[in-house]
């Protein structure tokens, strides 16, 4: 098992909306690599998110309730950025050598 500090924030939220956390020296295992997957499906989303918004910013005509519904949807791709932003920066203050 990892050392206390070593804890692995996961990319999604326990009951509450509290935070996840992984306890393994296991990078390979079945949870790292979960989480893996699904902070790079939450990457991807927030890049398609963003391409979306610059094309919409872009209309003069843009409906103001679809532009609620973008600004919704990229402040809940921004959540999950943040969330996998904290837990990889969390990982690289532990393990430099990974850089």
């Amino acid at each position: 098992m990892t050392a206390h500090d070593e804890l692995r924030l996961l990319p999604w939220a326990g009951p509450e909306g509290k935070p996840c956390y992984l306890s393994t020296d296991d990078r390979d295992g079945f949870m790292s690599r979960l989480a893996d997957n699904i902070e790079s499906i939450q990457l991807g989303t927030a890049a398609e998110l963003l391409e979306q918004a610059t094309e919409s910013l872009t209309e003069e005509q843009a409906d103001p309730e679809d532009l609620r519904l973008l600004a919704r949807e990229l402040a809940g791709a921004l959540r999950d950025v943040l969330r996998v932003a904290t837990s990889r920066g969390h990982l690289l203050e532990v393990n430099p050598h990974h850089l």
